[in-house]
């Protein structure tokens, strides 16, 4: 789940955030999971990464990362909880491909994903807004083969 982030977006009230960590604690792991992001500088929860709608038998699983506090924005915790859960779908679970969205505007997101090694495979034209402006939901894949630690 990527939400548009600080002054580029809308609010997320706390009474949404409640809702969905309600509904994500009742989560098969064999389907979907979330975990927290946290600082190793200072212990603080800054996001939290997940994946969903895992498939066992066609090998793949969506992910989706979120770091709510802004001044953790930029300093690579959100690729850096991507690589471990990638590392962990692509080990554990064997996939052989995972997934994931953004918003064209997200720039931040789009250089992180591509950083750890997704591709842009696709993108659905004028699909979300933002205070009043039409941005594309950008698509990015990667593969196991195309993974960089799968040489190790």
């Amino acid at each position: 789940m990527d939400w548009p982030e600080g002054d580029e977006g809308g609010p997320v009230t706390a009474e949404a955030v409640a809702l969905g960590f309600e509904t994500m604690l009742r989560l098969n792991p064999r389907e979907s999971a979330v975990f927290t992001v946290e600082d190793l500088a200072d212990g603080t929860v800054i996001g939290m990464v997940d994946y969903r709608d895992l498939d066992p038998f066609a090998g793949l699983a969506t992910v989706g990362v979120t770091i709510g506090e802004q001044d953790r924005w930029g300093c690579g915790h959100g690729s850096d909880a991507l690589r471990l859960l990638a590392r962990h779908l692509f080990g554990v679970f064997g996939l052989h491909r995972i997934e994931l969205d953004t918003w064209s505007g997200n720039e931040r997101a789009v250089r992180a994903f591509t950083k750890i090694g997704f591709r842009e495979e696709g993108r659905r034209r004028s699909t979300v807004l933002v205070e009043g402006k039409r941005y594309d939901t950008v698509l990015f894949g990667m593969l196991r083969e195309e993974w960089p630690d799968a040489a190790r």
